[in-house]
Parts: structure tokens; sequence; C-alpha cells
């Protein structure tokens, strides 16, 4: 009975998907696909979407040009605050500049329509490498900022 005792409603997800594809459209208008190699979805304590071997989002324009990626190999998303957090290793990817941005972590507040870092981070474009501890850009990725620039290298081959 101990044992059994364990698993309990509040340990285990309400539904598990493996192997995940999601396809996001409005009007026609694909927006985001997302895949993972596995999603949870818990209602207990809290309702929240878990993404515990990590995914991959990639974003598109309306005339269906990729505008951006983000990868993490963890994220989870908090339903009632409208926050999705990607840790460990996250990457994004601005198809529009070249730009590749490398973090511990990234929130995406869609209420304030905003995506943000505290964590150290480096911008990797063509030869121009910059540092700074923070990140801050609207959902779209049309204004991205690196907060605190602690320096920028750049290089000739």
């Amino acid at each position: 009975m101990e044992k059994i005792r364990f698993f309990d409603r509040q340990t285990l997800p309400n539904q598990s998907v493996r192997g995940a594809h999601v396809v996001r459209s409005v009007s026609g208008d694909l927006q985001l696909l997302l895949d993972a190699p596995q999603i949870d979805v818990f209602q207990h304590p809290e309702a929240k979407t878990v993404y515990p071997k990590g995914f991959s989002m990639r974003f598109f324009a309306h005339d269906g040009t990729k505008t951006a990626t983000v990868s993490a190999r963890y994220g989870i998303s908090y339903d009632s605050k409208q926050i999705m957090e990607a840790r460990d290793s996250v990457v994004i990817i601005d198809h529009r500049t070249g730009d590749t941005v490398y973090l511990c972590s990234l929130v995406w507040n869609s209420l304030e329509e905003r995506i943000y870092s505290n964590d150290s981070i480096r911008s990797v474009n063509g030869r121009r490498v910059t540092y700074g501890d923070g990140f801050e850009s609207d959902e779209n990725f049309t204004n991205p900022q690196i907060l605190h620039q602690r320096g920028t290298i750049e290089w000739n081959e």
C-alpha cells in the first residue's frame, strides 16, 4: 500500500503524450510548430504543462516564412499565469537577422507579450559575438535587446 500511495494525483500527469508534433494556425496562417519527445499535463496542485525531455518551437510570419526557432532541454508552462519557462541550453535563432542567442533560461509572459531572461547571454551574428546579463524582446522577436552588455568580440577568419 505504501508504494501505491507514492503514485497519487499530485505526482502523476493527467495526460502524457510522446513524440508530439503540434501545429497552431489562425485563419489558415501557420503560426507555430512545436516538437517535443514528451509532454505531460498536470491539473493538481496547479494546472501546468511540462516538457521534461525538451522541445523545439518554430515561429512563422503571415507569408509562411520561418521567423524564429526556440529550443531547450526542459520546459514548463503555467496555464493560470500564462507563462512558459524554458531551461537548460536554451537557443533562440532569429532567421530574419541570422542572430543565434544562447541562454540558461528564458521566460515567455504572454499576458505582457514579452520574452525575457535575467541570465548571462551569448549572442552570435556572423563574426560578431556579444555577451550580456539579460535578454528582452517582444513576443514576435521584432525588438530583441541584450541587457547589461559586457562586450562584443569580432574576429576575422
